[in-house]
Parts: C-alpha cells; sequence; structure tokens
C-alpha cells in the first residue's frame, strides 16, 4: 500500500498507514480518506504553532542566558531576577481565582487516592503487569522484597519469614481496621461492605482491603485464623508511557507502541513468555465480583504522549520534514480510545466516557493553551463531545512551575492531574540558569530551597484553583525498585504532602504504597492544607549555584565518575537496543529507575561544570572511558549487549554519551531527546 497523501502533502509511512488502515479504522467504521483528510487539516493547522512555541522556547533562553552573562560573577538580587523575567514574559500575570470545570472523571481520578504506575508502552507483559495492578498480595510484597528490613532468605518457603510476614499484615489490619476480628464470628463493623465463604471486604480511606480466609491454603493452614492471603486495591491508575521511557525513532517503533495502546483499548492485549520451563501467556484481569459487588481488576489507564518538542518520521510534512510526534499521538491514541468509549472492547477503562491524555514538558500557559486547542481539533476530527480528551499536565519545566496557575487556567475544563515530575525540573533548573555559574553537586540538588519550594507551590496551587477532591494532585517516582524498606519510610510523605497519587516502579511498590493512603487520609490532609499560605516565587527561583568552588580533586573526580557511568548505564542500553527504561546499576551497583529525566540531569551537570571550568574535557573522556568499561562489566551477563571500552570509538552508544555532555549547551532546553534519536536512527540504520 502507498502512503496516503492528502491535497496538502502529508504522507504518512506505509507502516503507520496500514497500522490505522487495516487495523484501527475498520473497526471504528470509519473511512480511511475522510480522517486523512482530518488528519491533514490538524497537521496543516498545528505544526507551525508548534514550531512558533518552540522558536519562542529558544529566544527566552537566550535572553536569561544574555543577562546572566553580563552579571557574571555577581550576585543575584532576586526581585532584579524577577523584574527582568517578566519583562521579557517568562513569568506572567496571575489569573483571578478560579475553579477548575472539569467534568466526567472516574472516580480513581477525582475521588480516590492510590498509587500510579508509570509503564513503557512498548513492553506488552509490562503493560499488562501494570494493568492488572489494581489488586496486589500484602504477602507476597512483604516476603519477597526488603520491605520488612531484609531480603527473604533464598530456597524453599521460610516459616520464620512467613510469621514475620502475617505478624506485619495483622498489625496493619488492627490499626487500619480496629475490632476486625469479630466479623470473622459474624459480627458488624462500619468497615465491613460484604463477606462470603472465603473472605471479607472492607473499606477503608476509599480503598478496598480483601482479607481471604481459607484454612486449606498452605498458609492459612497454620494460621490461627485461618487467614491466607490481604489482598490490597493498589495501583488506581496507569500511566501508559509514550516518552520518556521508550525509545521510539521511526513508523516501526511508533506502531508498535500504537498497538500495544489499541490492545489495552479493546482487551485483547496477551503476552507470552517462559517461566520455570513453562511458556506462560498474560492478558488483562477481568472485574471481580464480590457478594454481588463489582470491583475493578484492572487500573485505569492512562496514556503519556510525547511533548512538543520532538518531531518523528512516521509522517511528514509537505515539506518534507517530519511532523510534530506530539501531535500525532494527540490523534492516534484519541482514535484508539474511540475502542473503549464505545464499548467495543472486552473491558470498559473508562466508566466516565473519558480519555486521559497526560502532557508532558510543556513550557508554560501558552504551551497549555496550544495543547487545549489541539484537543478541541482531534475532538471533532473523532466526532466527540468537548472536553472528552481531558489532559494531564506535568509541572516538570521551570517555567510551568513559576507560571502553574496560568498553566492550570489554560487548560481549566479539561485538566485531570497535576504531577510534580521534579527530575526533569532539575534538569530544567540546570539548562535554564546555565551561565549563572557552577552548580551544586548532584546529591545537593535535593537539599536545594528551589525543590521544597516547587513541592509545596504545586499542592497549595492545585487546592486553590480546585483540583481537591476533583482531580489529581500528584507526585514522583520513587527509583529505587529493590529498596522497600526505604520506600516505606520515606515515600509516606506524598500522601502527607496533599497528594492523592504518587508514582511507583513496581506492582509489588504499589501495594506497598497503598499502605500509606490507609495511614494517611489524604482529603482529610487537604482540607487541613487548604487555607495556607502559598509559597512565593523567591524560593521557586533561587538558582542552586554552589557557593563556593574549592572541591577537592577527589570531590571532582567522584562526581565526574557518578555523573559518567550513569550517563553510559541508560545511553548503551537505550541506542543499542532500544530499552528507554530500566533499571540500571549505579557505580555502587544499586538498581535505580534510570530515563530520559535521569539523563537530563547528568549530561546537563557535566555540562555546567565543563562550561564554568570546575573540569576539563579531558577529564570528562577519561571519566566517560574508565566508567564504560565499568557498565561493560555491570552488563557482562547480557547477551545482548555490545561493550563500549575496546572500541570507543566505533561504539555508537559511547558517542552518543559523549555528545550529550559535549553539545549538552546547544540541546534545546537541554532535553537528551534529539541527540538520542539521532544515534538510535543510526544504529538501526546499520541493522
Amino acid at each position: 500500500m502507498d502512503a496516503p497523501t492528502t491535497a496538502a502533502g502529508i504522507v504518512a509511512d506505509p507502516i503507520l498507514a496500514r497500522f490505522i488502515d487495516e487495523e484501527v479504522l475498520p473497526g471504528l467504521d470509519l473511512a480511511a480518506d475522510e480522517f486523512w483528510q482530518g488528519v491533514d487539516r490538524i497537521f496543516t493547522r498545528f505544526a507551525p504553532a508548534n514550531a512558533a512555541l518552540l522558536a519562542r522556547r529558544d529566544r527566552l533562553q537566550a535572553e536569561i542566558d544574555r543577562w546572566h552573562g553580563e552579571r557574571r560573577g555577581k550576585p543575584i538580587d532576586p526581585a532584579g531576577y524577577q523584574s527582568f523575567l517578566r519583562s521579557i514574559d517568562y513569568l506572567v500575570p496571575e489569573p483571578a481565582p478560579f475553579t477548575i470545570g472539569t467534568r466526567k472523571l472516574d472516580d480513581e481520578i477525582a475521588t480516590m487516592a492510590g498509587p500510579q504506575l508509570v509503564v513503557p508502552i512498548l513492553n506488552a507483559r509490562f503493560l499488562l503487569n501494570a494493568a492488572n495492578a489494581r489488586w496486589g498480595s500484602l504477602y507476597d510484597a512483604l516476603y519477597g522484597t526488603d520491605a520488612l528490613g531484609s531480603l527473604p532468605p533464598g530456597g524453599p518457603y521460610d516459616k520464620a519469614r512467613g510469621g514475620e510476614v502475617v505478624a506485619f499484615a495483622r498489625r496493619f489490619l488492627d490499626q487500619t481496621l480496629p475490632g476486625w476480628e469479630a466479623t470473622l464470628g459474624g459480627g458488624d463493623h462500619p468497615q465491613l461492605l460484604a463477606r462470603r465463604k472465603g473472605g471479607l471486604l472492607f473499606q477503608h480511606n476509599g480503598l478496598h482491603i480483601k482479607v481471604m480466609i481459607d484454612p486449606a491454603h498452605p498458609i492459612g493452614r497454620d494460621d490461627p485464623l485461618g487467614i491466607a492471603d490481604v489482598l490490597l486495591e493498589s495501583a488506581l491508575t496507569t500511566i501508559c508511557d509514550l516518552e520518556d521511557s521508550v525509545a521510539a525513532v521511526d513508523a516501526e517503533d511508533k506502531v508498535a507502541a500504537y498497538r500495544n495502546w489499541l490492545g489495552l483499548m479493546r482487551g485483547d492485549l496477551s503476552a507470552s513468555f517462559s517461566k520455570g520451563g513453562q511458556t506462560l501467556t498474560r492478558s488483562l484481569e477481568a472485574d471481580r465480583d464480590w457478594s454481588g459487588r463489582t470491583l475493578p481488576g484492572r487500573s485505569l489507564l492512562l496514556v503519556r504522549n510525547v511533548g512538543h518538542l520532538m518531531t518523528n518520521p512516521a509522517v511528514r510534512l509537505a515539506d518534507g520534514s517530519e511532523a510534530p510526534e506530539g501531535i500525532l499521538d494527540a490523534v492516534v491514541t484519541s482514535l484508539i480510545a474511540l475502542y473503549d468509549l464505545r464499548g467495543l472492547g472486552s473491558f470498559r477503562n473508562s466508566r466516565a466516557g473519558s480519555i486521559y491524555i497526560v502532557k508532558p514538558k510543556m513550557h508554560g500557559p501558552e504551551e497549555a493553551a496550544f495543547t487545549n486547542d489541539l484537543f478541541d481539533a482531534v475532538e471533532d476530527l473523532l466526532g466527540l463531545d468537548r472536553h472528552t480528551i481531558k489532559v494531564g499536565v506535568m509541572d516538570e519545566e521551570r517555567r510551568t512551575s513559576a507560571n502553574l496557575a496560568a498553566t492550570i487556567h489554560a487548560v481549566r475544563d479539561r485538566i485531570m492531574f497535576i504531577n510534580t515530575g521534579f527530575l526533569d525540573r532539575t534538569g530544567d533548573e540546570l539548562h535554564t540558569s546555565m551561565l549563572a555559574g557552577p552548580m551544586v553537586r548532584k546529591a545537593g540538588m535535593k537539599e536545594s530551597a528551589w525543590i521544597a519550594a516547587y513541592e509545596a507551590r504545586n499542592v497549595q496551587i492545585g487546592l486553590a484553583c480546585g483540583l481537591g477532591g476533583r482531580a489529581q494532585i500528584g507526585k514522583g517516582m520513587w527509583a529505587a525498585p529493590d529498596r522497600m524498606a526505604d520506600m516505606m519510610e520515606q515515600k509516606v510523605g506524598h500522601p502527607r504532602s496533599g497528594a492523592n497519587t504518587a508514582w511507583v516502579p513496581s506492582p509489588t511498590a504499589a501495594t506497598l504504597h497503598a499502605l500509606h493512603y490507609h495511614q494517611v487520609d489524604v482529603f482529610a490532609r487537604q482540607d487541613e492544607l487548604r487555607h495556607q499560605p502559598t509559597p512565593g516565587l523567591d524560593g521557586l527561583l533561587t538558582i542552586p549555584l554552589a557557593e563556593g568552588t574549592n572541591w577537592s580533586e577527589e570531590e571532582v573526580q567522584a562526581e565526574l565518575d557518578n555523573n559518567a557511568q550513569g550517563i553510559l548505564g541508560y545511553v548503551v542500553r537505550w541506542i543499542d537496543q532500544g530499552v528507554g527504561c530500566s533499571k540500571v546499576p549505579d557505580i555502587h551497583d544499586v538498581g535505580l529507575m534510570e530515563d530520559r529525566a535521569t539523563l537530563r540531569i547528568s549530561s546537563q551537570h557535566l555540562a555546567n561544570w565543563l562550561l564554568h571550568g570546575i573540569c576539563t574535557r579531558e577529564q570528562v573522556d577519561e571519566a566517560l572511558l574508565r566508567m564504560a568499561a565499568k557498565v561493560d562489566a555491570q552488563n557482562a551477563g547480557d547477551p545482548l549487549y555490545r561493550p563500549m571500552a575496546p572500541d570507543p570509538d566505533g561504539s555508537i552508544a559511547f558517542q552518543a554519551a559523549r555528545a550529550l555532555v559535549f553539545e549538552g549547551l546547544e540541546q534545546p532546553n537541554g532535553y537528551t531527546e534529539p541527540l538520542l534519536h539521532r544515534y538510535r536512527q543510526k544504529v538501526k540504520a546499520g541493522g
């Protein structure tokens, strides 16, 4: 089949065209010619506006660079700095007080508080695991992780550890549902919803708890009460990610991603894999009946589109240039979601009748307004009511966080969440203020004044705009999936902050993080916070400059090694294998979830220290070469891995890592995507 060419001249890659025409449109009874003509109109209208927004980013950055360059070495006067930012419209006027008008939001977003998973959409098995993570075994989560303070012993089931698990779960039930044991003998309880043979169903802080009773079960038979397990409602929502956690550089990659989204919306996605010598097949869980109550069997699924920056050869404009990828995502993911809206799938995702799109990396209210207009146009193309498509605003760029109320106002009738993305926000902090001076060491960023202001402002502004009890106010990812004890101790801070969701890296982490939402009544906490003052801009706009640069040679080398190892460990899998997010061993061999946001920090931090003379190009190159050998050793057991150290000049991945640092100043807003895409395409072109 030839690629469809419309009157204005957009051309879709044949791989994408066949997918849309043969796999998507027929099930929706939509005519291909009419659809592609409508798509052409959208690109003709919005591609130039998209380009203009990106050009404005560049102009603002140039103005900020000039301002800092003229004042190099001088202290920054906060009032003068803010006055300057207002003069160039980086800071815009606050809108008059308002309340969001979003309607038709599912309970999981509007009125419930609980964990949120983010999963790469290119991995079908991971997608299904995440979608099915609505329910999790507390016993399994405790037994198999270090949540109890130690890892389980190897070998068969350990009764002593099992006893610790049961004791922990029993304490949780006693604290969360005082007097619950009376229900075992037929007694009532204010939070008991239903009982049936085999278990009890409770609800606390809006979340369900199932106490599974089976005296014949291997666990239940050793339990005085016959309890075989405690199941927790865990991942209320899951973001299926087309952005930071995937490597999608062409039509082949995009169609693989869209096909998985189609499988989720139709309910027929499955994945087969080998385990223990057997081939297993995973599919979506059905809803669950509990004594006449229908309980959702799956997370509510959201889809994260690409931001405004990137283009993709899956569609080319009339002049032959690549089309904006975010526009393509908006059209195709919404088109596919019609299967859910029309009830054509095996299951229902949104019972409220909405499409949930998370939009990352927007810079301020004018870019949010662009997204609002784009979604209007997609709704018109697909015959949807206005504001059927909801938007989640990632508050992860400096200009957005400084103008958050105005950004929310721009999408006030379709907003469904705001979420702090502190990793990308750190990367943007580094790049925006690159010329201001050398930045603190990377570990010191977490203690910077701007981060505390950023996290607090996000909640307070969200509450002031009426998101409390009507939409999600979210917090960021726990990046260490093997450190559940630390997560249990620290991540309770997210619900305590007033956030009714926060990101977790795995279904197991979702089950453990769910405990925090029983520990904290988030909506009561929001009521306490609602009338507190919102922190001003002084803290938010405090640049994390090093107070002195008298670091020792050992400290500088440690920083170089840490950044270089982190860059290489992530980039080598992205470039050589197309893995956009994975658990990457850090310099201390601790597995951390890495994606483009963490890469942005490390590469921009090295670029900053190079610019200000804290280190030299020779030192960075030496660190990269030495760390390449370490990363090679860390990946020695991977049969698909291509070592970098033996031939760094011949390693495309190693050259990509160098470019991210040495070309870091020139990258738009410090983003890593343009270079990653360029070098990944080289690998794919070479087979």
